[in-house]
């Protein structure tokens, strides 16, 4: 099927952009079945959904005419759920609409409503907009939507996910009801099921199956970074790849900010794309990744829907995404319309249980790898280099004279070095970056199948530290020998093993499934490695580093030295043990008679006698309304009540100090230099 069955002034246009053979969801959507009816279509991010849903309302709005009459009310309403698809749309639907001398014009936040409200007097034939805004207009009395004659609403899972059915549905039950609905959305949850049985009439649902076709023309790789040194694997990736226009997906605007600071640092042609950036700042960045002014975009996931960048070939995921989903619609902003693309998820070895899962779930294989290494990055310098244009192109004639000149003064090897010089000056640094690994299993080459395969490997390796089962020693697990080596810091040294860890694994470049027990004594800390990384763990870590620290390998008798066991070591106490009471946690030295015994309270409780470690009470007539006997002697002059003083206990009521004991009214202590006190005045 071709373009030829559209409105011949769409057809002209597509002609002239050079489209000969429809997609597949604009197959679909041109079908005879579908032709005046409401529409339910799904399909895949990239597969021109913009293009047909324009086709689909062309006969709707055209009526049959070459062109449409003077801009009045809008004719259709086309809702988009962020900025950059709307303004996207817009464009597209201007050059596919400019032979029937259709106005589009569009509606958005962070642009001047004022501004639009004028265009909308002016009369337009289409608008494009954001639920928010164009819901704004409506209820100012600025667009009147008693005109319409079709409503699509693009991207509709995303909008609901963002909240705005509100707005959706106040628009479709302003709109006349004899209008046109299509419903374009990449998945059909629901709630976009029940949307549309809401608001449509007889709707024609399209499922476009094109996933295999869209993952085809994508190539999915998963790189293994160390966690601190993500930055650094964008770094070589970006100059491996050389891409004419590369989109670096973070999660965070504080990320996208530090990275996108780390590559102009580096000296790349870098822009960012957030929400906290105005809709003006939004649009130069785009347009200087359109113009060519810039190479790289740093982006949230704001930019993971509906951004078309034409040459567009690579795709970063910094950051992993929340939901297979995410990940589709950010690796879709690259091999759209059948092009080619490259997306690349940076994996820590933290992560990885997490991106086989979104690999699996979003149903792709990835080819597993480290990041790019210096070596590799040189040698496809050297062939572009030799490839580049400027070696090819005729000289000028004014070039003439400063060639002669040159060659007089010159070697051909100096020449040629210099040339060199020149073009490594051009590119950005490539940076040192190590491949954890991730152990020496053959997982990382596959997408998990079954739920075993989700299990991490430091889960089957047992406890990696020796307290990490307070009731027996520390299990040995699947590594087998292990070497040993010793770090010039300690307990008193604020040695932690949750800083050890990640250090030991950066300057050793190893991961953390080869680190056994880390044991922190006071001046010293000794750790266990892998016996099969062992020696390039040690030539890696016996190099000077900005932590300072020493790590030596462990020699003599002291090598591979068997732990004590844990059971043996006294816990929570301080001073040694006086007794020969059991190990077990819990119990204490009984109680001998002196000082407050342990967790006593002053109640009249009766014995325990699973608590063998307490001393029973003493009888309960000599502790009147449950009191505790006095641990010390009677106080001078205190009076004695044939022993302690009844904790609690009151003076009988109406009973009254004699009174030869109290002092006189009205007398007063003699002053003996020293201040008064305040009793006493």
């Amino acid at each position: 099927m071709s373009f030829i069955s559209t409105s011949p002034p769409l057809a002209r246009a597509l002609a002239e952009r050079n489209y000969s053979e429809p997609t597949p969801v604009q197959n679909a959507v041109l079908e005879a079945a579908a032709a005046g009816r409401d529409l339910l279509v799904s399909s895949q991010t990239g597969s021109g959904k913009t293009v047909a849903y324009g086709l689909a309302i062309g006969e709707t709005l055209l009526d049959g005419a070459e062109t449409l009459g003077r801009a009045g009310k809008p004719l259709a309403l086309i809702i988009a759920p962020t900025r950059e698809l709307a303004l996207q749309v817009q464009r597209e639907l201007n050059w596919l609409y400019q032979q029937a001398n259709a106005r589009v014009i569009s509606c958005v936040g962070g642009m001047d409503p004022r501004r639009e409200a004028a265009l909308l007097d002016e009369g337009a034939h289409i608008v494009v907009g954001t639920p928010g805004r164009l819901r704004d207009h409506i209820e100012r009395g600025r667009l009147d939507v008693s005109a319409l004659r079709a409503v699509v609403l693009d991207e509709a899972d995303e909008m609901l996910d963002l909240g705005f059915r509100d707005d959706l549905e106040f628009i479709l039950k302003t709109a006349p009801e004899d209008r046109r609905s299509l419903l374009f959305s990449a998945t059909l949850p629901k709630a976009i099921i029940a949307l549309a049985k809401s608001y449509q009439r007889d709707a024609l649902r399209i499922e476009v199956a094109g996933a295999d076709r869209g993952h085809a023309d994508i190539e999915y790789k998963a790189v293994r970074v160390y966690p601190k040194e993500a930055e650094l694997a964008v770094v070589n990736l970006l100059r491996f790849h050389d891409a004419a226009c590369a989109l670096v997906f973070c999660n965070t605007r504080n990320a996208v900010r530090h990275l996108e600071a780390a590559l102009l640092e580096r000296g790349f042609a870098a822009v960012s794309l957030s929400g906290e950036l105005g809709q003006s700042e939004r649009n130069s960045a785009l347009q200087a990744l359109r113009d060519g002014r810039a190479r790289v975009c740093v982006a949230t996931d704001v930019a993971a829907r509906g951004i078309d960048l034409p040459g567009l070939t690579l795709v970063i995921h910094a950051e992993l995404p929340n939901d297979p989903e995410v990940m589709q619609h950010r690796s879709g902003r690259t091999g759209r319309a059948g092009r080619k693309g490259t997306s690349v998820l940076l994996v820590p070895a933290s992560r990885r249980r997490k991106a086989e899962m979104l690999l699996g779930a979003a149903g792709v294989q990835a080819v597993w790898g480290g990041p790019p290494t210096q070596d590799e990055i040189r040698a496809l310098d050297q062939e572009r280099l030799l490839q580049d244009p400027l070696l090819s192109g005729e000289p000028g004639e004014d070039d003439a004279g400063m060639i002669e000149a040159l060659l007089a003064g010159r070697s051909a090897n100096e020449l040629a070095a210099a040339l060199v010089r020149v073009y490594r000056s051009r590119l950005p640094a490539t940076e040192e970056v190590g491949d954890p690994g991730f152990g020496r299993d053959d997982r990382a080459s596959r997408a998990p199948r079954s739920p075993e395969d989700y299990v991490r490997p430091r889960d089957r390796a047992g406890p990696r530290f020796d307290n990490a089962d307070p009731d027996a020693p520390r299990k040995a697990g699947p590594r087998g020998e292990t070497v040993w080596f010793r770090l010039n810091v300690g307990r008193k040294d604020g040695a932690d093993p949750r800083q050890l860890l990640p250090m030991l694994c950066r300057r050793g470049k190893i991961t953390r499934d080869e680190v056994g027990a880390i044991r922190i004594f006071d001046r010293e800390t000794k750790v266990e490695i892998d016996a099969d990384v062992a020696e390039r763990f040690a030539s890696l870590a016996s190099a000077a580093d900005r932590d300072k620290v020493v790590i030596e390998l462990v020699t003599g008798d002291e090598e591979r030295r068997p732990a004590k066991p844990f059971a043996e070591k006294a816990h929570h106490t301080k001073a040694p043990r006086r007794d020969d009471a059991p190990a077990e946690r819990g119990f204490r030295k009984p109680y001998e008679g002196k000082g407050k015994p342990f967790g006593r309270e002053n109640t009249r409780e009766t014995y325990d006698p699973v608590r063998r470690d307490r001393e029973p009470p003493a009888d309960a007539a000599d502790f009147p309304r449950g009191g505790k006997p006095f641990a010390g002697k009677p106080k001078h002059g205190e009076r004695d009540f044939g022993g302690a003083k009844p904790f609690g206990a009151k003076k009988a009521f109406g009973e009254k100090k004699p009174f030869a004991d109290k002092k006189p009214f009205g007398a007063k202590k003699p002053f003996a230099g020293k201040k008064p006190r305040r009793d006493d005045r």
